[in-house]
């Protein structure tokens, strides 16, 4: 029988300094998850190379990086993981946040926008892949009894980001310019994601919390840190986690992605649709905490149908009725489901797969999002351009959240226990 063994975080007794690492993943998520305030940056940089530099571009050549960014953040994510294990998590995170803050500090020193793709969108979201993870599995380590919660708690801050890195961008771009503000945001996030990791760590083999038991598993199911990437891979229940987690994800940054046109479809000026934007941001930040305690409260397949059922609901509704309140409604609701996705996927990770090979095994779930990312946009556009607005996406994706729906139903459950040879 495995005892408690004595661990310590900043001198303070585990069960109230873990709290403290939660706090410090999600600063770190804040940093990391200002690439959802690249909006703010596509007028200004439109006109930096412009007209500073009288280069020929357009909004859309301004949006790639944003693509490119999204792509090769979710790409690192799946070969990262376990590099978290061999050199620690403090390690991980500040090269990781080194490397970020260097692809917004290089960034500032483009000439071209196809350098702005690799020296911001490779660099950078190389970076951010390093790094991302591993608050994600230190909460997971040390909360598995509130794995959902404390989840979804360190993702916060990657959802919140915009709320407060867009301010910040725009008082910024209005005082310096935008390629000081690249440099500023760069140096800034090098020196605050070195400081930040610093006490991040894992728990010694065999630590749980006091007087918490684990779960004893259903006949046939696994147990806790059962599964390795391979075996994971060879189970039903990873593919349909894997499907959920795409369209949810497509559809969910794609409402990203569109919020503010289709206010502008609806009658909604621009200003109030900024505003709209900054709150929807909010959303997408609770989501998190709110679906990851859901997660543990409900199984991961109810939770999952639960947000496909809501999602479809909306979307119908503002297909339908494209009116203000509605629209709001709707965003606000996709918004905080993508959210929640976010905190649904890595808990049910944990739940189904185990924490033994988790950066590894969450690495390779977390492709759903980078197909998602572009995917959803790439979707968006082709029906903008082919029915003339937007509000023609809000008949797929209700679509979309049904098989979703159906496919969390039939495949998202506790796998079985991998035969040994």
């Amino acid at each position: 029988m495995t005892e408690n063994l004595p661990e310590t975080i900043m001198g303070m007794d585990a069960e109230q300094g873990r709290w403290l690492l939660v706090f410090l993943g999600m600063l770190i998520n804040l940093c990391l998850g200002t690439i959802y305030s690249w909006s703010v940056f596509v007028a200004p940089l439109t006109s930096f190379f412009t007209n500073d530099l009288g280069l020929v571009v357009t909004a859309g050549d301004i949006l790639l990086p944003f693509s490119v960014f999204l792509a090769f953040f979710a790409l690192t994510m799946s070969f990262a993981g376990k590099y978290i294990e061999q050199y620690g998590p403090r390690n991980v995170t500040i090269a990781g946040g080194i490397l970020t803050g260097l692809g917004w500090l290089l960034a500032s020193f483009a000439t071209s926008v196809p350098m702005l793709y690799v020296l911001y969108g490779i660099i950078g979201g190389v970076g951010v892949g390093i790094a991302y993870g591993v608050p994600v599995a230190v909460a997971a380590r040390w909360f598995p009894d509130r794995r959902g919660l404390a989840v979804g708690m360190t993702l916060l801050g990657f959802g919140f980001s915009a709320f407060f890195t867009a301010n910040i961008a725009g008082y910024l771009i209005g005082v310096y310019g935008v390629m000081t503000t690249f440099r500023i945001f760069g140096i800034a996030f090098v020196i605050l994601t070195v400081l930040l990791a610093l006490p991040l760590k894992f728990p010694q083999a065999g630590w749980k919390p006091a007087g918490w038991t684990p779960p004893v598993p259903a006949p046939g199911q696994a147990v806790s840190c059962e599964f390795r990437r391979d075996e994971m891979l060879k189970t039903t229940s990873f593919y349909g986690l894997w499907a959920c987690y795409f369209i949810a994800c497509l559809a969910g940054l794609m409402a990203v992605g569109i919020a503010k046109p289709v206010g502008s479809e609806i009658g909604i000026e621009a200003e109030l649709a900024t505003v709209l934007v900054g709150i929807f941001a909010i959303f997408n930040g609770f989501g998190r905490p709110v679906f990851g305690t859901l997660t543990d409260k409900l199984t991961p397949r109810t939770t999952a149908m639960v947000s496909f059922v809501l999602i479809a609901f909306v979307s119908i509704l503002l297909w339908q009725v494209p009116a203000v309140p509605i629209y709001i409604l709707a965003f606000v609701v996709l918004w905080g489901c993508l959210g929640g996705w976010l905190a649904i996927a890595p808990t049910t990770t944990g739940c189904f797969f185990g924490t033994s090979d988790y950066p590894r095994c969450y690495g390779i779930l977390f492709l759903a999002y980078g197909a998602g990312a572009i995917a959803g946009p790439q979707l968006a556009g082709f029906i903008k351009t082919s029915t003339g607005s937007y509000l023609g996406v809000f008949p797929i994706v209700m679509i979309l959240a049904v098989i979703g729906f159906v496919i969390a139903f039939a495949l998202v459950k506790p796998p079985k226990v991998p035969e040994k040879d």
